[in-house]
């Protein structure tokens, strides 16, 4: 058993198969699915897959990109989506200072509202965080207590240090494959199994050797394999571990 912990089926990339991708999943062991929403139409969707689909459930959020359109509205309308079954957590949200498509106030603005609202609910947090490490740190650690992942994780070993001494779960995706990933690969050795998870963010980062494809939740069964090299151990221990941690932050079944 195995989870993806974060993917966005809800993307137009998969309106030709997403039965098909889901069966997939299924196919190679992937019980759960986190379909994450990055604006609130994906947000929405992310709602409708989870209601159509037994193993996928959702998260809510809008994404860094799109913080400069976060209103009093905005979370409003995140606020009903949170009494939908199978809503699971919110985000994602954070900082994304490579790109900077939404300003820093309203980066930081729309993030925090994000965690207070979290915090209303009782959810925990999908966090994005690319080049904006310090200030990631600031903010939640300005929030804490707060159960949170940082997705993706791209940061340093500092960066990784911070976010396991608050208590925070670390997620890694495919791109732990890459030939020029050593750095990433370092960063997966020396998290504990009790503070990993696996994600595909799938359509993205498709793991080496399907680069230039799409990407889709299938693959965490070679991530887990990955992992399990890296660190020793059996990819069955990756996998009860990695899926124990998984089913108990998001409540999954």
């Amino acid at each position: 058993m195995l989870v993806d912990t974060h993917c966005h089926l809800d993307f137009s990339q998969f309106d030709p198969d997403r039965d098909a991708v889901i069966q997939r999943a299924r196919d190679a062991g992937i019980s759960y699915l986190v379909n994450v929403g990055s604006t609130l139409d994906s947000s929405n969707a992310a709602c409708e897959l989870a209601a159509k689909y037994a193993q996928v459930y959702a998260g809510i959020g809008v994404h860094p990109h799109e913080a400069d359109s976060f209103n009093q509205e905005a979370e409003g309308q995140l606020r009903k989506l949170a009494l939908k079954d199978k809503v699971v957590a919110i985000g994602e949200t954070g900082l994304d200072y490579y790109r900077n498509l939404s300003s820093e106030a309203g980066q930081i603005h729309a993030f925090s509202q994000q965690i207070k609202l979290a915090k209303d609910l009782n959810l925990p947090l999908v966090v994005h965080s690319r080049q904006a490490e310090k200030q990631v740190v600031q903010v939640l650690k300005t929030a804490m207590p707060i159960r949170a992942v940082i997705h993706c994780f791209s940061g340093d070993e500092t960066f990784l240090k911070e976010c396991l001494d608050s208590g925070f779960f670390v997620s890694f995706t495919c791109n732990i494959t890459y030939k020029k990933a050593q750095g990433l690969r370092d960063m997966v050795r020396i998290t504990p199994l009790e503070k990993l998870m696996l994600e595909t963010d799938a359509p993205y980062l498709s793991p080496e050797g399907f680069r230039g494809k799409r990407n889709e939740p299938m693959q965490i069964k070679l991530l887990a394999e990955t992992v399990s090299l890296i660190k020793g151990v059996s990819i069955e221990k990756v996998a009860d571990k990695t899926t124990k941690n998984a089913k108990e932050f998001f409540k999954l079944g």
